[in-house]
C-alpha cells in the first residue's frame, strides 16, 4: 500500500482545570476518506475515556468549528458537521483543536504530519477507523480518580506489603506464596 494516509500527532494540554506537562500524547493513522467524527472517537478511546456521554468539538485552524449535529441541539454558528467531514480537508503541517466534554474541556492540539504514511507499514494492517501507532506519557482518569470507589476527599488507601497477594493464582506471581 501506498503513503497516502495522514499521520495526526494529538497532545492532551489540559483537562478538569489542569495543564500538563510534559504532555501525553498519541500519533494516528488516519484516511483521508475518515471524518472527524471518527477521529473523536478514537482519540476518545486512545486518551482512556470511559464515560463517552459528552460533547466533542474539533476548532480548526480557520477557527470552522467541527461538531456533530446529531447530538449538538444548538450547533456553533458556522460549524460543519463532524459525521460527514472527512479528513481529507487537512492539509500537511495544520494544526487544529480537539475538545472533549465542554465542562471538563479535555484540551488537545492536534497536528498533521507533512509526510503520509502506510498504515500497513505503521499498524501491520489496514483498519477501519483512525488508529494510534505511537505513545507516551501518563494518562489522567477522566474525573481525576485514583482508585475504584475514590470519592475526592478520603485518603489514598494504604497498599498493601505484598501488592500481588489479594490476586488469584492464575498467573505464577499472583496470590499467596507457595511453598515448595
Amino acid at each position: 500500500m501506498a503513503r497516502t494516509w495522514l499521520s495526526i500527532r494529538v497532545e492532551l494540554v489540559s483537562g478538569r482545570g489542569e495543564d500538563f506537562w510534559p504532555r501525553p500524547g498519541r500519533i494516528f493513522a488516519a484516511a483521508r476518506t475518515h471524518i472527524f467524527e471518527q477521529l473523536g472517537a478514537a482519540i476518545d478511546d486512545a486518551f482512556a475515556r470511559w464515560d463517552l456521554a459528552h460533547l466533542r468539538l474539533f476548532t480548526l485552524a480557520d477557527e470552522t468549528p467541527v461538531c456533530s449535529f446529531r447530538v449538538w441541539d444548538e450547533p456553533p454558528d458556522g460549524a460543519v458537521d463532524s459525521d460527514k467531514t472527512k479528513l481529507s480537508r487537512l492539509t500537511p503541517g495544520e494544526q487544529f483543536a480537539y475538545v472533549f466534554d465542554m465542562g471538563d474541556d479535555w484540551a488537545h492540539l492536534c497536528t498533521v504530519d507533512e509526510q503520509r504514511v502506510d498504515p500497513l507499514d505503521q499498524l501491520g494492517f489496514v483498519p477501519t477507523e483512525p488508529t494510534p501507532y505511537w505513545g507516551w506519557g501518563n494518562l489522567p482518569d477522566q474525573y481525576g480518580r485514583r482508585w475504584d470507589g475514590d470519592d475526592g476527599e478520603s485518603p489514598m488507601p494504604k497498599a498493601p506489603k505484598n501488592l500481588l497477594r489479594d490476586l488469584p493464582p492464575i498467573l505464577s506471581w499472583w496470590g499467596p506464596r507457595r511453598r515448595g
